[in-house]
């Protein structure tokens, strides 16, 4: 039996940052009944769960390859804050806020389901997290996005206020078992 190999991916990685609040109208609210709640002390089956429903159409892998102990000891540090919108009673997306770096709040992880993807939902989600993050009195946010994700994922960053500073090459190693578009 053949042994499966690991596929590398090619990524263009843009950073981008909003280094004072920017005030504008927020995009609509959904059209639909909507909760969004941190999760306290999520169980690691249900951010696993999470990060494979958002991520999977992007290729998140990184998380995928942490043990329970190492996600376990992430979820639970004080200063990470996780979100979960959910629609009709049912999760449609995620997002994770990284306080750890005195005065700066990294988007480490954002993004909707596939079932909500494309209905106007991510834009408003993304308004609500970058009033959560400067709630935190952080002087900016930082997150990235890079070529596997959405093909609007920075187009709505830009329009929510981010300015990118940066690009990066790099490869995306993808586990051997990871299905690929």
């Amino acid at each position: 039996m053949a042994k499966l190999r690991a596929k590398e991916i090619p990524v263009t990685v843009t950073y981008l940052a909003m280094e004072k609040r920017v005030i504008q109208s927020p995009p609509p609210a959904p059209m639909m009944k909507t909760a969004l709640l941190r999760a306290e002390n999520p169980p690691v089956h249900f951010y696993r769960y999470l990060y494979d429903a958002v991520g999977r159409p992007y290729f998140w892998v990184e998380r995928r390859l942490w043990s329970d102990e190492q996600l376990k000891a992430h979820l639970s540090n004080a200063k990470i804050a996780l979100y979960v919108l959910y629609v009709g009673g049912v999760p449609a997306g995620m997002a994770e806020l990284d306080f750890r770096e005195k005065g700066i709040a990294h988007m480490a992880y954002f993004g909707m389901t596939p079932e909500f993807t494309g209905r106007r939902v991510g834009p408003w989600l993304l308004h609500q997290m970058v009033e959560l993050a400067w709630g935190e009195g952080v002087e900016k946010v930082l997150l990235n996005t890079c070529t596997l994700d959405h093909k609007k994922a920075l187009a709505t960053y830009q329009r929510a206020g981010f300015v990118a500073y940066a690009r990066s090459e790099r490869m995306v190693l993808l586990p051997p078992d990871f299905p690929t578009k």
